[in-house]
């Protein structure tokens, strides 16, 4: 059985964002590079499986930049192989266009079950997963908290909010979100960091998947970007109960406008 891992390189979350001059696009300028922080979730519970059931697991990575050095990391995690779809058509994509791809990459290396990140720490659309399941015509179950395997057969447990939870079972393929508590995800050791040096790792362009930059041309463009507002002074107010509520309605009225 293969067993693929979607995977997205991002900023480091300690990482400070800069917008280039006129607000076009975001600088890269010093932006350190980290594999999103759900998808550590994804590649564990990936290797878990094939540890319990055996098969190969294989990560695969869409962008228009080199993120080799990230897969190269991830693999060190257990993984045996990668596919890094690197591609300028990728340069302004949108959801449906990293999904386009990576399902192409999938469907060529013949995996049955995908494991994803419930959303990238960048962008936060938590959209792909479900697209790449809807291009290949799999199901899909999201923020998955829990998943045994027993041959072909399934069954997940999710979060669906306010503490409940859904189990969910059936049959492969399918593609599976996972959401923090899924599992641990471990650290690499010294010998795994060695070997991912010699795990293959593919990479391919659009034209190689059998794609142009027109099948992933972008429907949704962002235009501009901007810092958040600064935050305004802080006022606290004195006296007894009485005063400050009255004094918090008359600023909330008269300054805020709010009411």
């Amino acid at each position: 059985m293969k067993i693929g891992v979607c995977i997205k390189s991002t900023p480091d979350t300690s990482s400070r964002i800069q917008i280039n001059p006129g607000g076009d696009d975001l600088s890269e300028a010093g932006v350190k590079w980290a594999t999103s922080p759900y998808d550590m979730f994804a590649i564990e519970e990936a290797v878990q499986t094939k540890e319990a059931t055996g098969g190969e697991v294989i990560l695969f990575s869409a962008s228009h930049q080199d993120t080799s050095k990230e897969v190269r990391k991830a693999l060190a995690l257990g993984p045996d192989s990668a596919v890094c779809i690197q591609d300028d058509g990728l340069a302004k994509a949108d959801s449906l266009s990293f999904a386009t791809s990576l399902a192409k990459a999938i469907e060529a290396e013949g995996c049955t079950l995908v494991f994803t990140g419930k959303r990238a720490s960048d962008g936060n659309n938590i959209q792909v997963p479900a697209m790449v399941a809807e291009l290949l015509g799999w199901p899909h179950v999201s923020f998955v908290t829990d998943f045994e395997l027993d041959g072909e057969s399934f069954k997940a447990v999710r979060a669906v909010g306010g503490g409940v939870e859904e189990v969910i079972t059936g049959n492969l393929p399918v593609v599976i979100t996972a959401e923090r508590g899924l599992n641990s995800p471990r650290y690499a050791k010294l010998p795994m960091i060695v070997k991912a040096k010699k795990k293959p790792l593919a990479t391919k362009s659009l034209a190689d998947l059998g794609l142009t930059a027109d099948d992933v041309a972008p429907i949704v463009t962002l235009s501009n970007y901007e810092p958040p507002a600064e935050r305004g002074d802080c006022i606290i107010l004195e006296g007894d109960a009485a005063t400050t509520a009255k004094e918090l309605v008359r600023r909330l009225r008269e300054e805020a406008k709010v009411l």
